[in-house]
């Protein structure tokens, strides 16, 4: 085993902080088992210091700083991230196990990302209001304030970039807490947030376990939660932050329907079924799920699914072989093997997988797994699984389609597959999701809002519907008239 890397300082203040308690997470490679970093934790002393700092970022030369410079700080802070991809994505693999192709193109993406919101940080405008002749009025989007994103272990990077971007384009401070399981790629950022030159306490970076997401989400000094995790947690984020009714943005994972037609490119739809289903190893929230395919296509679908999933290759994340990499952690493993013990006992037929693969004795790895004849209303149909999991399940009419696609607790991303194109039009509008694609799935850009129905969130990510979420809107009134109003209390 190779030596164990150290990131032991918290990112503060624009300084390198030992922990105020000392204590460190040890992070695993998922793909060996193997303790490879340790990594400073924070407690509730260093949530203060943070905070302290963040405000004091946004009185002093932060708040000062004019947007076309802060624009040019996070292109900058873009750039970094560009030439130190190679070093990001290593990281990445080693804490979560995706494939070190697959991390370097988030890691260049979130790039991307930074350099959109770059661009429009001082193209954040309020409006004029024809309220009335004599009278000058006009909206202000002025910054919440300190905003927490609070990040989930299966992209941080990429969604850290989905949170700063336009949280730093709209003149906010930001304290990043990353999951337990994968810290140590918010530590490799903050140096480049250094390097960029931002004010101190502009970007601050605690990692640590559930308890300092907690402090975070309770404590008065913070505007806003940005959160992308599971809605059990949303749930207690909303109930601390009550305490000065914070700002919230959610997305909460999916049950994503994924529908095809008896007309449509049979071929193009199996392809991007396929990785859709089976990307990421599953860890995502708008993964291709459930996938619905109209009866006359539905055996020869579920069929051909089954032998592409079968020849997906699972290893370690270095291995240029290797297609899809373990589950981040032995817990989730566990999760998605308990899921598809439930599904054999619904009944389901199990095509493709349902194992761990052979030939790798050590990590947290789970074969490509394929359902079909699943119940709609069965455990594996309704409840996110995050693993490599799909089920298949036919229909017959359009209205049925629409009804099986709704009938989930969630509503994040959706997909169709036609040549009509009334019926394109027509069920995309039926289906309750923030996202729907027709004849691809899940087209994620900077350029697009991304979020969800029900309970898969609330509010929008990337566009600038992500800036305004970043925002509060201040309304001016100049009264612009020499006339002296009556007395209204005169005799």
């Amino acid at each position: 085993m190779s030596a164990i890397e150290r990131f032991d300082r918290l990112f503060i203040g624009g300084e390198w902080v030992a922990p105020h308690a000392g204590t460190h997470i040890a992070t695993i490679d998922p793909s060996t088992e193997d303790v490879w970093a340790e990594v400073a934790s924070a407690d509730e002393t260093d949530v203060e210091n943070a905070v302290a700092a963040a405000r004091a970022a946004m009185r002093g030369p932060w708040g000062r700083t004019a947007p076309t410079q802060r624009g040019a700080l996070i292109a900058k802070f873009a750039d970094l991230v560009r030439r130190d991809a190679a070093r990001l994505a290593e990281i990445e693999s080693r804490d979560n196990g995706k494939p070190l192709r697959d991390t370097l193109g988030e890691v260049q993406r979130a790039a991307d990302w930074l350099t959109f919101f770059a661009g429009a940080a001082d193209k954040v405008n309020g409006d004029q209001i024809p309220y009335r002749p004599d009278a000058l009025a006009y909206t202000r989007l002025e910054p919440v304030g300190v905003v927490v994103a609070i990040l989930p272990w299966n992209s941080p990077i990429s969604l850290a970039s989905w949170k700063l971007g336009p949280g730093l384009a709209a003149g906010n401070a930001m304290i990043l807490k990353p999951a337990e399981q994968t810290p140590a790629s918010m530590v490799a950022l903050a140096a480049l947030a250094l390097e960029a030159g931002f004010p101190a306490g502009v970007i601050n970076v605690l990692p640590g376990d559930g308890a300092v997401g907690a402090a975070l989400s309770a404590h008065p000094g913070v505007a806003k939660v940005s959160f992308t995790g599971s809605h059990d947690t949303a749930i207690r984020i909303m109930q601390s932050g009550s305490v000065n009714l914070k700002r919230c943005s959610f997305e909460c994972g999916g049950k994503s329907p994924f529908i095809v037609f008896e007309d449509a490119d049979f071929d193009k739809a199996l392809s991007v079924a396929t990785h859709s289903a089976f990307r990421s190893t599953g860890q995502s929230c708008s993964m291709a799920s459930r996938i619905f395919v109209q009866r006359p296509l539905y055996e020869r679908f579920a069929a051909e699914l089954a032998g592409r999933a079968a020849r997906i290759r699972p290893g370690a994340p270095f291995d240029p072989r290797t297609h899809i990499g373990p589950q981040t952690s032995a817990e989730q493993r566990d999760k998605t093997e308990s899921y598809i013990a439930l599904g054999r006992e619904s009944g389901a037929r199990v095509l493709a997988g349902g194992g761990r693969p052979a030939g790798l004795p050590k990590g947290y790895f789970v074969e490509p797994t394929v359902f079909a004849d699943a119940d709609n209303r069965s455990r594996i149909a309704q409840e996110e699984i995050f693993g490599p999991v799909t089920s298949v399940m036919p229909f017959d009419t359009e209205d049925e389609a629409i009804a099986l696609a709704n009938d989930t607790r969630y509503g994040l991303v959706g997909g169709l597959w036609t040549k009509d194109v009334s019926r394109a039009h027509r069920v995309a509008a039926q289906i309750e999701s923030g996202l729907v694609s027709v004849n691809t799935f899940r087209p994620v850009h900077f350029m697009l809002p991304y979020g969800g129905y029900k309970m898969s969130g609330i509010g929008r990510e990337n566009g600038f519907d992500a800036i305004r979420a970043f925002t509060e809107t201040k309304t001016v009134v100049v009264d612009l008239s020499d006339a002296i109003p009556p007395d209204p209390f005169a005799d």
